[in-house]
């Protein structure tokens, strides 16, 4: 069993030095992967539920400060040389596809194959109209820019005829490290985001979900592989318990579902760089060296 962090941004990170503290702790006391989060912009009133929380309202300030995650992850990249990258989750739909493949073919090639991609298609829509994308019909937005990136990452030439995207003869290079395949883990826990996860994707990312409550959804996620002729072992499987209390042993439980990461959220935001290590640390005993023996 591996275990992954959410990386946190705060205003401390100025200048990155925290940030590359972070990565190079984490990758020494063995956590699988930094995952890091996506908003272009927040907005102090919206009418748009957060799904992960009673009151439907993202428990952050609005003026918290959300790196970009592509940049983020490349200097993490540059202070790290194992750990693996994924960001948690990427609004894909309001991404350029062209550029973003770009963007995540450069980040790919120059860690050496360790990127993969966590995919959302936003909950937040008066993000979406600030940044004058359309809300609806996101979702096969979405599908129609995965096609579109696997295209430029795999192919000499590229041709695409499509809803929201045509071009033709387009040449993007480079391509992903050893011209791999990209991982695309679709996060989200409605019956369509699972339904994302079994058409098309390469993984899923659960998020505030306890062993129990992941159960339920795996099972459909197998469902869901059958009938489009896969199984459950073509997907990785990662999970986030988030605001749910979780034990060690629940490890465990996580394992025998399938699931091959889990992913926490006990990273407190760092005072300095004696904290942040002491707080790995206490991970690495609490979490890291159970996980490892399972």
């Amino acid at each position: 069993m591996k275990i992954g962090l959410f990386a946190v941004g705060t205003n401390r990170m100025a200048g990155g030095g925290l940030l590359k503290t972070l990565a190079t702790h984490a990758e020494r006391v063995g956590v699988a992967t930094l995952w890091v989060p996506e908003h272009v912009v927040l907005l102090d009133k919206y009418a748009s539920r957060y799904p992960y929380t009673e009151n439907g309202q993202l428990p952050a300030q609005t003026n918290a400060p959300i790196f970009d995650p592509f940049i983020s992850l490349a200097t993490i990249a540059a202070a790290t040389s194992r750990i693996r990258l994924a960001t948690g989750i990427c609004l894909v739909p309001e991404h350029n596809p062209l550029v973003l493949a770009k963007t995540i073919a450069t980040l790919d090639f120059l860690s050496g194959g360790r990127f993969a991609l966590g995919v959302g298609i936003g909950w937040l829509e008066e993000e979406f109209a600030a940044l004058g994308i359309s809300w609806e019909r996101r979702a096969h937005r979405t599908r129609e820019y995965i096609e579109v990136m696997r295209k430029l990452w795999s192919e000499d030439r590229s041709d695409h005829r499509g809803e929201f995207v045509s071009f033709e003869g387009v040449r993007s290079f480079p391509k992903p490290a050893g011209n791999r395949r990209v991982p695309v883990l679709f996060g989200g826990e409605s019956g369509p985001a699972l339904r994302r996860v079994a058409e098309y994707g390469d993984g899923w990312c659960g998020f505030n979900l306890a062993p129990e409550d992941a159960a339920v959804k795996i099972r459909r996620i197998e469902e869901l592989l059958k009938a489009n002729g896969r199984k459950l072992s073509d997907v990785e499987l990662t999970v986030s318990p988030y605001s749910k209390p979780i034990k060690p042993d629940d490890l465990k439980r996580y394992r025998d579902l399938g699931v091959s990461e889990v992913i926490l959220i006990t990273l407190r935001p760092p005072r300095d760089e004696a904290s942040l290590v002491a707080n790995l640390e206490e991970i690495a005993r609490e979490w890291i060296e159970p996980a490892a023996k399972i």
